[in-house]
């Protein structure tokens, strides 16, 4: 079982990103993906969701209007398009997986795979 994230890098205020993860070794269809993020002495957080079993997505506050999150199923990946990104974006972004039959969102104690994250600096 693996998710690969990817995408990370150096990005100006106001500008875009977009983050890929690549899933493998489990049934794609069944599950439900998150992106966190966490920067050091913070808590981990959830920035948006998407399930498959509905096409349901949940955006985190600050996320919202700002990210898409999309898969694609044949390619069984979950993008994170990051736009207007603000400085208090910067952080390492994690990919995640828990097997899901509902809507978003899903807790953190479901998740059951993760990914070991790709960086982002949001900086001029």
């Amino acid at each position: 079982v693996q998710l690969v994230e990817s995408g990370g890098g150096l990005v100006q205020p106001g500008g875009s990103l977009r983050l890929s993860c690549a899933a493998s070794g489990f049934d794609f269809r069944y599950y439900a993906f998150t992106w966190f993020r966490q920067t050091p002495g913070k808590a981990r957080e959830g920035v948006s969701c998407v399930a498959n079993s509905d096409g349901s997505t949940r955006y985190e506050e600050s996320a919202e209007g700002r990210f898409t999150i999309s898969v694609d199923k044949t390619k069984k990946t979950v993008d994170l398009q990051m736009s207007s990104v603000r400085e208090e974006d910067t952080a390492v972004y994690f990919c995640a997986a828990a097997v899901w039959d509902r809507p978003c969102p899903v807790d953190e104690i479901d998740m059951e795979y993760w990914g070991t994250g790709t960086a982002v600096t949001v900086s001029s």
